[in-house]
Parts: structure tokens; sequence; C-alpha cells
């Protein structure tokens, strides 16, 4: 989906644009204060960006057990096997669903096998990434940066007000504390266009159900 694709792109550029310190200067200028200590950033241009679920995004190099036709034969992408992609990516985007295949795909087993200092960007589900182990690669510094738009355990903080409580979630809490984690409230869908496109399919489904039609979306019991 278009807007997840946004929200990547949005996550990437806040990862270089300074590890996620653009609201530092944006303070620091408020105060009349132009210094531009500690806001080294990086280029994305000729980094390589491996992709783990193309079914919504894409890069040079990607991973996905099911391979998306129209980009196998893309020359601007590579597919490649996940101990390849882990070993050469500077930045990993996660675009899967979480399956039980799929849970705890970033793991301290997959982080040892990341490059030094890779970039880690999740905007699909939370459950993907096993935090713990994300916390202990930040300390590291195996993982240089991480932007997440999910968390494993997001149901209990994400949608609501908690400014005014105090996070009892001790691994959550901890990421919030890194100065190169860029977190976000589950956002990436909350566009105009794909709230009108939910709305849209949700009450065509409906309709396709009242008058007997066959309906697309219906989940069906697997085998």
């Amino acid at each position: 989906m278009q807007e997840i694709v946004c929200d990547t792109v949005n996550s990437l550029l806040a990862v270089a644009d300074h590890s996620f310190r653009s609201h530092k200067s944006y303070n620091r200028v408020r105060e009349s204060n132009f210094s531009l200590e500690g806001l080294l950033g990086f280029n994305i241009k000729e980094r390589t960006v491996g992709v783990i679920g193309t079914g919504v995004a894409s890069s040079k190099k990607s991973y996905d057990p099911i391979m998306n036709e129209e980009l196998k034969n893309d020359p601007k992408f590579t597919y490649v096997s996940l101990e390849d992609l882990l070993a050469r990516a500077d930045i990993i985007t996660l675009h899967s669903p979480l399956l039980p295949s799929t849970k705890h795909l970033i793991n301290s087993e997959t982080i040892g096998k990341m490059k030094e200092g890779v970039v880690l960007i999740n905007t699909s589900r939370g459950g993907l990434v096993d935090s713990k182990a994300l916390v202990e690669g930040l300390k590291s510094k195996k993982v240089s940066a991480a932007g997440l738009d999910v968390y494993e355990k997001e149901a209990r903080y994400f949608f609501q007000d908690k400014s005014q409580s105090v996070i009892q979630d001790d691994v959550l809490a901890r990421l919030l504390s890194f100065n190169n984690v860029f977190i976000s409230g589950h956002q990436a869908f909350l566009t105009k266009e794909a709230l009108t496109s939910i709305a849209k399919t949700t009450l065509e489904n409906i309709t396709a159900v009242v008058h007997g039609e066959d309906c697309p979306n219906v989940l069906k019991p697997s085998k």
C-alpha cells in the first residue's frame, strides 16, 4: 500500500537525517542555537537496502519466500536468500505479515548475522521483531538505529494518550530512551486515501454478502 511505502520512506529519511535528531535541531533553533554539533547524518544513496516481504515495498536486495513476478524481472531488484540479505544490507526494512513462521523473524540470531551498524525499519507488524533482542543489538551498536511504527505489545499504549502515565512496559520504555530510535504510534495507515479505501471496501463487502453475491475478501479456513 502506498501509505506504508510513504511511512517507510519517512522512517528512512529520519534515519539518514542525523540519526533521528531533527527534533533536537528544531528545539535548538527555537532557542536560537544553530550549532550542528552531534547532528551528522548519512546519505541513503549507494547504501544497500534489504526488503523482507516485497508485497508492499522494494529495493536493491529483496527476500520473500513468495516472489513478486513483476519485481522478479525488474533490473532494479535482486531477490536473494534471507541469509544473504542479512549479511549485505545496510538498511533492512520489514513488510511481512505476522505468521507463526515470521514471528520474531528479527531475533538475537538474525541480528548477529547482520552487518555492523545496520539500520532496522519496521512499519509492518510488531511481532516480527523480538524487542528484547533489538534492545541488545542497539546497546552493542550492532544496530546503529531503528525506525519503528509498530511494537509487539503495542495494544496497551498505542492509539491512546499516555502522557500522564508511567510506561510500565520496561522494553518499550528502554526503546524510547534511545536517541537513535524513532518510534511512531502505528500510523502508517493513517491517510485520507487509505481510510477512504478501507471504508469503501468494507461497504462493498457488506453489500455483496447481504445480496448473496460473491465476496472476494471472505476469509476461508485453511485446509
